[in-house]
């Protein structure tokens, strides 16, 4: 079983759809009983919470379902159960490096080094932006998607 956590600032936006996009291309592709998904923040204002409904609405538009998603806070045991600790940004990357027990920075990454072809580090927080901030995000995370996918295959599977 390879178990993957998508992190972001508070899991109600990147993470959780991260989390929903990988999700539904796992089930796609036949592999849910091989690779498990969950998502988290660094920060705990929003643990118990569903995703932002902006983040809903534009996953939902596109055939994916967030709603029962909860918020959580990402924590240092976290790094023992998953294979694949993904940061959304620069800022989350260094917050779970912070927290990474020794031995665990083998298992951090940042999720746009799944999709090189972007030419982007850092999956923004469209939080604080206009709807078209999460579709933006959408399509950043669709492509990482298939790329962290492709590296499970190759590595894992």
């Amino acid at each position: 079983m390879v178990n993957v956590l998508f992190v972001c600032l508070g899991n109600i936006c990147r993470s959780p759809t991260a989390e929903g996009v990988f999700r539904a291309l796992v089930e796609r592709e036949g592999l849910s009983d091989q690779v498990t998904v969950d998502s988290a923040g660094v920060g705990s204002w929003h643990i118990g919470s569903p995703p932002d409904d902006r983040a809903q609405a534009t996953a939902k538009q596109r055939g994916i379902d967030l709603s029962k998603q909860r918020g959580r806070q990402a924590k240092a045991d976290d790094f023992e159960r998953f294979d694949y600790v993904i940061a959304m940004d620069s800022q989350n990357h260094g917050d779970l490096a912070r927290m990474c027990p020794k031995g665990g920075k083998a298992r951090l990454y940042k999720f746009l080094e799944f999709a090189p072809q972007l030419g982007l580090s850092d999956v923004p927080d469209p939080y604080y932006g206009g709807d078209g901030g999460f579709d933006a995000v959408f399509d950043m995370i669709e492509a990482a998607s298939a790329g962290l996918l492709a590296d499970i295959r190759a590595n894992h599977l």
